[in-house]
């Protein structure tokens, strides 16, 4: 193997490894990555939408009770609490809706089935007593009843999300110590075959060189030919033994075609 497709050899291996080391440490944030994402995506939204459920169904609660016992306006609504009502109402479906897009986790289905259940019963009760049909026992006996039952569906939800939340966060954490402590067995792999590849290639060079130039000597001795120089750089010394062997044959050579001559 000639030296030139040595040292591409070795140029190739410190790219091939640093080249891997990039493909490794590429993977492993992706992957990090992918997981936070995860986690934001589908745990933290569904966090978001049970809260937000939450407020809308106490704005729900507000409303309704406060008609209920206002004696002013026994069954009848006002516009501040019908506006609330409504509001808490759009706010509760919008969040119910995307939630029912967004189940990830065991469990989180029946949950989120049976929080549909309720609100249809609850949304009933509300309309019930919006209209004056249903009176303050009924408020007591199916209303509150109702709107803790859906409370509770809503805090399944929230906790089996934030469950999942503080699982996957433990699991990246621990990817996360995993990807340091492979980083640094193959950084230090990687490390010590470059170490190797700086310290053997030039030794190898070097040696080969130094090898050439004291043939050199030796053959220039052999040769009848006076040779000093004050260098230390064996490339020099072969450059120069090789014009004083140059000039010796092209000597030999004149005076072969003058004895001819």
């Amino acid at each position: 193997m000639i030296l030139k497709t040595k040292l591409s050899w070795g140029l190739g291996f410190l790219f091939t490894i640093i080249f891997a080391l990039a493909c490794f440490c590429s993977y492993y944030v992706g992957r990090l990555g992918q997981e936070a994402d995860s986690i934001l995506k589908n745990n933290y939204n569904s966090i978001v939408y049970s809260r937000n459920m939450l407020s809308g169904l106490d704005d729900m609660r507000s409303s309704i009770t406060s008609v209920m016992y206002d004696t002013g306006r026994a069954g009848i609504m006002s516009d501040y609490y019908l506006k609330l009502f409504e509001s808490g109402k759009n706010l509760f479906e919008t969040n119910l809706k995307a939630e029912n897009n967004n189940i990830t986790e065991l469990h989180e289905k029946e949950y989120v089935e049976r929080l549909n259940s309720d609100y249809e019963i609850f949304l009933k009760l509300c309309l019930q007593m919006k209209d004056g049909s249903r009176g303050s026992s009924a408020y007591l006996s199916d209303f509150l009843p109702a709107w803790e039952k859906m409370k509770q569906s809503i805090a399944s939800i929230y906790d089996v999300n934030m469950q999942a939340v503080v699982r996957k966060t433990e699991l990246t954490k621990h990817d996360a110590a995993h990807f340091t402590t492979s980083m640094a067995i193959i950084g230090s792999l990687c490390l010590l075959l470059a170490v190797g590849y700086f310290w053997y290639f030039p030794l190898y060079i070097s040696t080969t060189i130094s090898y050439l130039s004291e043939r050199m000597r030796h053959l220039l001795k052999s040769s009848g030919v006076t040779f000093e120089t004050k260098t230390n750089d064996e490339a020099q010394i072969i450059l120069q033994g090789i014009n004083l062997l140059e000039n010796k044959l092209g000597a030999k050579k004149e005076n072969g075609q003058r004895d001819q001559a």
